[in-house]
């Protein structure tokens, strides 16, 4: 018994000294940060430059204008997905969680958070210049940020930035209609409906 207890003492102190012999030295590893200058490569930076063909292991091959909103020749005019009622409805409901505190939720600018003293961003609705903007230009600002709104890139989805863009465009429409902008059989069904009452 005695002659155990020895052999297993013996074990746990050589394991002891085996494990504290390690030190720190996966701790404290030779290492870079991130945006850290660094003497070994020529251009002075330790972040290196992703290579060219790199697929995203999270969403795959994807065209760099989907993720920034930019094309060849500027902004893009189409949405890069499909356009239907899912989509608006969930562009309906980011904006609203996202942008309608600021924006307020028909577009004018006039949000709660404006109402509290923040200043007035320039309404999605009357701005012509916006008005005119392609909704890859929405897109875009809701990426990389502008002015005093800061990037909502980390906090929603391109997915959802672009259904947000698109219903952007779908509330400016909205505001901005007229009798002659609604097709012809639809006032004619919106017609009888309102003779019927």
């Amino acid at each position: 018994m005695r002659g155990k207890t020895f052999k297993l003492l013996a074990a746990l102190t050589v394991g002891m000294l085996v494990l504290t012999s390690c030190g720190r030295n996966m701790f404290d590893q030779a290492r870079t940060d991130a945006f850290e200058a660094s003497p070994f490569f020529a251009d002075g930076s330790a972040m290196r430059p992703i290579p060219e063909g790199t697929v995203s292991r999270e969403r795959g091959a994807l065209e760099p204008s989907y993720l920034t909103g930019l094309g060849p020749t500027g902004f893009l005019a189409e949405l890069p997905i499909e356009l239907n009622t899912d989509v608006l409805l969930r562009g309906q409901e980011r904006y609203d969680i996202y942008c309608a505190p600021c924006h307020n939720y028909n577009g004018n600018g006039a949000g709660m958070i404006v109402q509290r003293g923040f200043p007035q961003p320039v309404s999605f609705t009357a701005e012509q210049r916006l008005l005119d903007s392609p909704v890859g230009y929405f897109y875009n600002a809701i990426t990389n940020g502008f002015g005093r709104m800061y990037s909502y890139a980390a906090r929603i989805k391109p997915e959802d930035r672009w259904a947000i863009a698109a219903y952007i465009k779908a509330l400016q429409l909205s505001q901005n209609a007229q009798i002659t902008d609604v097709p012809a059989d639809i006032l004619s069904q919106l017609s009888s409906t309102e003779a019927a009452r």
